[in-house]
This record gives C-alpha cells, sequence and structure tokens, in this order.
C-alpha cells in the first residue's frame, strides 16, 4: 500500500463528509427501533449516523464500574500504530501482549500519555485526527486497548432514567421488535453487550458487523470516538479497493481464494479513507461524544479510533429490513467456510410464522420492515425446495424422516440448516441441501436421509399466504452477490452460490412431485394429524427463487 505524503497529506481530511445526527425527543425516541425504522432509509445512506440520547445520566459510569460492579477488571491489548504493507513479509499483528487494568488505574495511565503527548489538554477533534493519521504513518508508538470486555455500564439505579429507559443497551436486543429476542440463549457482544474502554489513539479496524447485523454503540464518558463508515450498498466496492490497493497479491495468493474477504473478516485491517475516496468508494465521518449514540447500518464498513480516554459500550440488533442482508452474509460465510454465530434460518422462519398470524387480523398494516421479513422467508423457502427438488431428482430412492432437534451446522460450509438438512445413519455426517450430489455422499458408503422439522407444516402455512401477495423483482439487486468460479467452489465441497432465479409459483407440476415426495416419506416422519401438511411442505415449499440463506450455531452454543 502506497503511503500518503506527510507535508500535504492530509487534505482530504476535510473531504469526509459528516454522517446524518438525529435529536429525537424522550417520546420520539422512547421505542428506539420504531424511531431508527422513520430515519433507515436516509441514514443507511451513509452506513453510519449519530443520535443524541434524550436520557439524562445521574450514575456515571466510572461509578457504576467501580461501585455498583466492585472488582471488575478488563484487559488491555498492546497496538502497534503503523500501516501495514500487507506482504508476506508484514502479517499484522493487531493486537499483541495484554495487561489487567480497573477502570481508574486504566484511566490513570491514558490520561498521562494523553499528557505526555499533547501538554495541552483541549485539542480540537480535527486537529487530533490529523495527528492519528500522521502517527499511523510514522508506524512507532503503541497503545492500549480494552475491547470486548464482558459487562456494561448502564447504572441499575431506578433513579437513573438512561439506565431506566429503553436507550439501555443491556435489554436492547430483547426489545418486542428486535429480531434477536426470538433466541434462546445469550452471545457475548450481540445479544448482550460489551464495554469498549480507550485512551489516545486506540483503533478499530476496518470490519462490518457479525452477520451484517445492525450495531449501536453508546458513549458512556471521556473524549469523543472518530468514526469512518461506508455505506452497506458500496461494501463490494470497498472490499474491491482493499483487494487490489491494500492487500499485496503475493499474500492474498499465498492464503486463499477470496483472501481479501478473509483477511477483512479478521477485523485487523486498517487504512486511511482517501484510498476509499480516490477510487469513488463514499465513506463518513462521525465525531461521538458522552451521551451520543453510534448506529452502523448492516453491511456498512466501519473504523476509527479514540481521541483520549474513553468508555463506550456496543451491542447488536436486527430489524425485519436486516433479513435480505442477513441472507447475503449467509451466503458469503458458507463461500467462506466460516462458522455462523446467528441462527438465521431460524430466526427468519420464527419472525415469518409470527408475522403470518398478524396478517390475519383485518386491522393489520404491514410495515416496510415487515415487508423485509416476508419478502426473505419466501425467497429463501423457494430456495429450499428448489434444492430439496434436485436432491430428489439426483436420489429419487432417497428416504426422509422428521428432525425434533434445533439447528445444527452442515460440515462442508458451515451453513446453518434449521428446517432440513442430510445425515448419514453410519457416520452422522451433517450437511445442508445446498451442495452437489457428489460432495454429500460419504466415504463410510452409509445411507442419507433427510430430516425436515417436525413443525414444518407452520412454516408452509406462512408460507402459503406470503407467496399469494409475493411480489416480483422487489430488491433484486440486493440478493444478486456476485462470486466468482461457482464450479470450483462446489468442486471443493463449499456451499452453493446464490444465483438469480426468477420467481416460480406453485404449479401442477410441483403438486405432481409433492405427491410423488410424500410416497417416499417413511411413516414416522410426522404424527398422523400433521401427515399431510408434513409432506406437502417438503415440495409445497415448491416455488423457489433465489438463493439460500443459512447459518448458525445452535450445536456450537448448546
Amino acid at each position: 500500500m502506497e503511503k500518503y505524503k506527510l507535508s500535504s497529506e492530509l487534505e482530504w481530511l476535510d473531504q469526509i463528509p459528516e454522517c446524518p445526527v438525529f435529536h429525537p425527543s424522550m417520546e420520539e425516541f422512547k421505542d428506539p427501533l420504531a424511531f431508527l425504522q422513520t430515519i433507515a432509509q436516509q441514514a443507511s445512506k451513509y452506513g453510519i449516523c449519530k443520535i443524541v440520547s434524550p436520557w439524562k445520566v445521574s450514575v456515571p459510569a466510572s461509578d457504576v464500574l467501580m461501585k455498583e460492579q466492585r472488582g471488575f477488571e478488563f484487559k488491555a491489548y498492546v497496538q502497534h500504530l503503523r500501516l501495514h504493507e500487507w506482504n508476506l513479509n508484514d502479517m499484522a499483528n493487531f493486537l499483541i501482549t495484554e495487561s489487567t487494568y480497573d477502570y481508574k488505574s486504566f484511566e490513570k495511565m491514558s490520561n498521562k500519555a494523553f499528557a505526555r503527548r499533547f501538554p495541552v489538554p483541549d485539542e480540537s477533534p480535527a486537529f487530533l485526527e490529523k495527528q492519528f493519521w500522521v502517527e499511523m504513518a510514522r508506524g512507532t508508538a503503541t497503545v492500549e486497548y480494552g475491547l470486548n470486555v464482558d459487562g456494561s455500564a448502564f447504572s441499575s439505579d431506578p433513579n437513573d432514567e438512561l439506565g431506566q429507559s429503553n436507550g439501555n443497551l443491556k435489554t436492547f436486543p430483547q426489545l418486542p421488535n428486535c429480531s434477536l429476542r426470538l433466541l434462546d440463549y445469550q452471545i457475548p457482544g450481540i445479544t448482550s453487550p460489551m464495554l469498549y474502554i480507550g485512551m489516545l489513539f486506540s483503533t478499530f479496524a476496518w470490519h462490518v458487523e457479525d452477520h451484517y447485523l445492525y450495531s449501536i454503540n453508546y458513549h458512556h464518558s471521556g473524549a469523543p470516538k472518530t468514526w469512518y463508515g461506508v455505506p452497506g450498498h458500496a461494501a463490494s466496492a470497498f472490499e474491491k479497493v482493499a483487494r487490489d490497493y491494500v492487500y499485496d497479491p503475493d499474500i492474498l495468493s499465498h492464503i486463499c481464494e477470496d483472501a481479501a474477504s478473509a483477511l477483512l473478516a479478521e477485523k485487523t485491517t486498517m487504512f486511511p479513507p482517501n484510498i476509499l475516496l480516490q477510487h469513488n468508494v463514499p465513506v463518513y465521518k462521525a465525531v461521538q461524544k458522552a451521551g451520543e449514540y453510534v448506529i452502523t447500518f448492516p453491511r456498512a464498513y466501519h473504523a476509527g479510533f479514540s481521541q483520549g480516554f474513553n468508555c463506550g459500550e456496543a451491542v447488536n440488533f436486527a430489524i425485519g429490513d436486516w433479513f435480505p442482508w442477513g441472507a447475503v452474509a449467509g451466503h458469503v460465510y458458507a463461500h467462506l467456510c466460516k462458522m455462523v454465530i446467528l441462527p438465521y434460518e431460524e430466526l427468519l422462519c420464527k419472525e415469518a410464522i409470527i408475522l403470518s398470524d398478524r396478517c390475519l387480523d383485518p386491522a393489520f398494516a404491514e410495515s416496510g420492515s415487515q415487508s423485509s421479513v416476508r419478502r426473505s422467508f419466501v425467497r429463501h423457502i423457494e430456495s429450499l425446495n428448489k434444492a430439496l427438488r434436485n436432491l430428489h431428482d439426483s436420489m429419487p430412492s432417497i428416504t426422509y424422516s422428521s428432525a425434533s432437534q434445533g439447528t445444527i451446522i452442515c460440515q462442508l460450509c458451515k451453513r446453518d440448516c434449521h428446517l432440513t438438512f442430510l445425515e448419514c445413519d453410519k457416520c452422522f455426517h451433517h450437511t445442508c441441501v445446498f451442495h452437489a450430489i457428489n460432495s454429500l455422499r460419504c466415504s463410510c458408503s452409509g445411507k442419507l436421509i433427510v430430516y425436515v422439522q417436525e413443525e414444518i407444516w407452520k412454516v408452509v402455512d406462512a408460507y402459503r399466504l406470503f407467496a399469494e401477495s409475493f411480489e416480483k423483482g422487489i430488491d433484486q439487486e440486493l440478493y444478486l452477490y456476485p462470486l466468482s468460479n461457482v464450479s470450483s467452489c462446489i468442486k471443493h465441497g463449499k456451499a452453493r452460490f446464490w444465483r438469480k432465479i426468477n420467481s416460480l409459483h406453485c404449479g401442477e407440476n410441483k403438486t405432481r412431485e409433492s405427491a410423488e415426495l410424500t410416497e417416499k416419506v417413511e411413516p414416522k416422519a410426522a404424527k398422523k394429524n400433521h401427515k399431510r401438511a408434513y409432506h406437502e411442505t417438503i415440495l409445497s415449499c415448491s416455488s423457489l427463487a433465489n438463493g439460500s440463506s443459512s447459518k448458525i450455531y445452535r450445536r456450537k452454543c448448546i
């Protein structure tokens, strides 16, 4: 990567526009997710936005972490501030050694380090931003950062306005409209918040959130934090710039195909935003102060640094309009054989079933977020059923049975499988249904069994209800993930890539297919009173469009 010059070097910093800032009232922000849906269409174009909290804080973070949580300690990691060459001789080690601190000892160390560097304490954010990139180019300094610290600095005091509000990140993922409320287990950092305690120039590298989720970040106290954000619609362009202008070709060829995506997923890549500006990739900035939230939108790459000692807190969340992005993330994960963290298919089906029940109310009016759930669900079920039809055509004698367990992981691509999966009856090898037949056959010569969830009839009922009103062509561009070398991926046992398939609706041929498949399902596959619905489900999910979209780690979590 070519380093920028240090003379007229940093003029580009003034070319980065600010992200939107919102100032909701307590009434407007009493339901944060509802408020976010009102601004999402505008704010998502920037990748990040800032929201000034309307709630007062009566118990500061320092008191929470020193008095309410006695004995609180955390590990801080050493970061080298430099722009890595990203070649075979320079594999970035973003986080190295670690030390243990309590809140006050880290604050004391941080303030001393700041005073040594800048004797005048009131430096402007713009000045510190320039100094950060000068330091990165110089490449000699180290800092410490307490990141991914389990815990929360929101007070439990009943008199603390913020702590008792819906802006408390401890309870944020459990809000009624958050899809993560449907998980029956906790995932640190995703369903429960984590703390980020930084000092001058503590850095978070370019990354997207796991599964392209939303994130909400609250700044409890201390010096501001500078953010850079790239909107989700420009994520592919961002990745192309990283591949072509940041990483050395030698390092990419020595890792794997799609190595750039794999390296970015490590969250260790930091480079100046001017590289993005030079290649027409939109990038925006925010200066987050105490009492402010920063929202990152699905698949929005973001990075930044602290301007001094501070304490922030973050957690992920998902609303209905996340599901199309979650589907894309599932395909990327499967392509990289990356272990999933969320049971996407399970969450999607749960939300769809809940939505289908609401649709029966004559007074129900579908929101844009709910429309995203419906469209994602229909596409997913059609994709799944197409894979089942292909499987049936290739292996007509395959056996079907019912499954009662939760989500399992495909052992070939790490995709999550909730509704259906294959299992070898000898070695109990699990795979999803999106692979070429040759990659599914076990060396043990065991018999493959297709397992389908016992309560899939609920999914079928929801699908039938939604498919009637499904509009073709909506958001097609979101579902076309441009991956190359499809046949090579399948050959090596990875997941099948998403392709653009025109939406098909259930017809006479599929009805016949369903009847034929029904005859092959073992009698034990479904309870008698659900038998018809269960059999119809396997191929009644018969209209398939775009791609699959699964991923999970229920088995990993259990």
